[in-house]
């Protein structure tokens, strides 16, 4: 049965609202890296190696997403995607809590980052199942012709918990001294994660499952032929799935050099204050939000693949622009470079759910989008800021990170070149899989 405008209006808010908590819980960890774990799991190292150390525990949830991606995307595609939602979900809510009520290295001593980097693997597997299911949820359900702009409502889940999370930050930074922060400040945004899961689980029960997957049930033998989709997808279309990975790779390693690193570097090695970073990059992070719903609206018109290319030209080309104005010190020259910044991702990061599943059958779709997303996740974001941290610390010269966000925004440009356009392609199991 097809979905009607209030259903797909219906399932694109409960997806919003859940990836919003889950992409907060995912974020409030990366800040909390770049601002105290150095000191309060690592504290036995060299300033530099601990916040390496710190780093790479927040790189330790990037290598956990393909797992929770291909686990949730072989129920995803079997049993169906709203049952995915609410484990991811569930999942995610526990791992952050228990987060919250961690005892540091001064207490428990070793134990202390050991069980830190079990919770934060927990949390890659919740967010790597999330991501699949909240975008072919909203997508599926979407009417004709606005399957871009449906499926911008959960890509818009990551500026919102990242603001959240930002926001959240920056209130208990600027109330509370330092001491304070570092006793059991940092705390507040993990254990605010419970009330947060409470409500979006609540949502989510009540949406319905997506009819494009409910048609592709009633074939018989299609259920048959697809009862690994994970192992089929990566069989049949492999080249699609790296090359899908590889679209997005700079788009996601730029967003988390911006919103993690840059943290870390502009507070440890600028001159900029804690509290006036983590407000610039709510501000951005809300700047986000409408960006991110116009370039998929505007996807459904003239196509996903186009708007990707130039978002992906124009990023290379002011890498270094970018740093440079970072270096200066100025908020509002901080401010204006993230703008820029930002525009070129969303054009590509937007229209992304609409792209991915798109490019796959229905009874394959949270495979393959899962996989070619959590793949670039590993790495484009999840090492990225490790990575920066390294080459300053080799270099001495902020120019080298643009270097790197050179190298990647070619290998998704060229990626990205090499994929068919979609945006017109019909979403049924009878339409022949999109290869690259």
């Amino acid at each position: 049965m097809a979905a009607t405008a209030t259903s797909a209006r219906r399932v694109a808010l409960a997806s919003l609202i859940g990836t919003t908590i889950e992409w907060y819980d995912f974020f409030i960890y990366g800040t909390a890296a770049a601002l105290v774990f150095n000191q309060l799991f690592f504290p036995k190292f060299d300033p530099v190696v601990g916040t390496v150390a710190a780093f790479a525990t927040f790189a330790v949830g990037f290598l956990a997403r393909p797992i929770g991606g291909v686990l949730f995307a072989h129920y995803g595609d079997k049993l169906g995607r709203k049952p995915m939602l609410i484990g991811s979900l569930m999942l995610m809510g526990v791992a952050t809590l228990l987060m919250g009520l961690l005892p540091t290295y001064a207490t428990i001593g070793m134990w202390a980052p050991i069980v830190l980097t079990l919770l934060r693997f927990a949390q890659g597997i919740g967010v790597g199942g999330e991501w699949g299911g909240a975008a072919l949820m909203a997508v599926e359900h979407a009417p004709k012709g606005k399957r871009g702009f449906y499926g911008s409502w959960p890509q818009v889940g990551v500026p919102a918990g990242l603001l959240l999370g930002n926001l959240t930050f920056t209130a208990l930074s600027a109330n509370m001294s330092d001491e304070t922060f570092m006793a059991w400040g940092w705390r507040v945004p993990f254990l605010c994660s419970a009330l947060l899961i409470v409500v979006g689980f609540a949502i989510r029960l009540k949406i319905s499952e997506s009819p494009v997957f409910e048609q592709a049930m009633q074939r018989k033998e299609q259920e048959r032929a697809e009862r690994m989709p994970v192992v089929e997808v990566m069989r049949r279309h492999p080249k699609t799935i790296l090359l899908a990975a590889g679209s997005f790779l700079a788009t996601n390693a730029t967003f988390y050099v911006g919103t993690t690193w840059i943290v870390s570097y502009t507070t440890k090695t600028l001159d900029y204050e804690r509290t006036t970073i983590l407000s610039a990059n709510a501000l951005l992070a809300a700047i986000d939000i409408p960006l991110m719903m116009a370039f998929g609206l505007l996807s459904d018109r003239i196509g996903r693949r186009g708007m990707s290319l130039g978002g992906m030209l124009v990023l290379g080309l002011f890498a270094v622009p970018w740093i440079m104005l970072v270096d200066t010190g100025s908020v509002g020259l901080f401010l204006l470079a993230g703008i820029v910044v930002q525009a070129c991702r969303t054009a590509v990061y937007g229209p992304q759910s609409a792209f991915f599943s798109e490019l796959f059958s229905t009874r394959l779709r949270y495979s393959g989008a899962s996989l070619a997303y959590q793949i670039a996740a590993i790495l484009g974001g999840g090492i990225a800021p490790m990575i920066c941290t390294a080459l300053f610390a080799a270099t001495g010269s902020s120019l080298s990170i643009a270097g790197y966000v050179v190298v990647l925004c070619l290998i998704s440009f060229v990626s990205t070149y090499l994929l068919t356009e979609t945006y017109k392609r019909d979403l049924s199991d009878t339409a022949a899989p999109v290869k690259a």
